[in-house]
């Protein structure tokens, strides 16, 4: 599974460009079996906010302001990735990935021209619901999360990975 990164973003508005990254965490499993995990925090990249967005992050406006510049987070996320994947930079998976690969896929694109991740990403429950042949079953693998759903981003990456392996054991045969 050292291929599979699972991705969490927290952002103060609906879309990339308009609005701004708060931050993002992301944990794999390495080869060892040994959780490793990214943390970025990126200052404002836009004049616009949602304070409602905002709030979900449990933090100020003030304190998002001084958070690190985004190009220099993004390159140590992309040697972090390179560190720690198997090629390019895996495969982002997360609970929405509809919402996280594209701040993810926007962010290298604006600081390094280029998304380690390619163009594609999966959605946990999507697998899930394949999986049970039932497509109204999209939600029901978040009972499979250990670690609390916090609105850290690590935190609720760390979650969706312990499910996505449950999963992965169910399918398998292994309850």
């Amino acid at each position: 599974m050292k291929n599979f990164v699972f991705v969490d973003v927290e952002a103060d508005g609906p879309c990339p460009g308009l609005y701004s990254m708060v931050s993002f965490g992301a944990v794999l499993r390495d080869d060892e079996g040994k959780v490793q995990s990214y943390y970025g925090k990126t200052k404002p990249i836009s004049d616009k906010w949602i304070p409602e967005a905002l709030a979900v992050s449990r933090i100020s406006r003030e304190e998002h302001l001084s958070y690190p510049d985004p190009s220099s987070v993004i390159v140590e996320f992309s040697l972090w990735l390179m560190k720690h994947t198997k090629s390019r930079g895996g495969i982002l998976i997360s609970d929405n990935n509809g919402f996280d690969w594209q701040w993810i896929n926007y962010y290298f694109h604006k600081y390094m021209n280029a998304n380690p991740f390619g163009f594609s990403s999966r959605r946990i429950g999507d697998i899930y619901s394949g999986f049970q042949k039932d497509l109204s079953k999209s939600s029901e693998w978040k009972k499979f999360r250990r670690t609390q759903h916090t609105h850290n981003p690590v935190d609720d990456a760390m979650g969706n990975l312990e499910a996505f392996e449950t999963i992965m054991k169910m399918m398998r045969g292994n309850k």
